[in-house]
């Protein structure tokens, strides 16, 4: 079964609403897909060895503060 719920992102214009869903990519089986509601932004994020989370796929550009509020949100969700 996918997790999935609701997330925002923090843009440049304002706030990027989206659903954030476990994902299975490119090998990754801990990844997690960010998908805007208005399609203006698709980003996949998985962690490494360490734990530090990375950006695998999704669109350009995108600003790296989203790797660490989709880490943070999920994180949420599993406390």
């Amino acid at each position: 079964m996918e997790q999935q719920f609701n997330a925002t992102l923090t843009g440049t214009d304002g706030p990027v609403n989206g659903i954030i869903q476990h994902v299975t990519h490119s090998g990754y089986k801990n990844a997690y897909q960010f998908d805007a509601i208005d399609d203006t932004l698709h980003l996949v994020i998985a962690p490494d060895q360490n734990g530090n989370w990375h950006k695998i796929a999704g669109t350009e550009p995108y600003l790296f503060g989203w790797v660490d509020e989709m880490a943070e949100q999920i994180a949420k969700l599993h406390t």
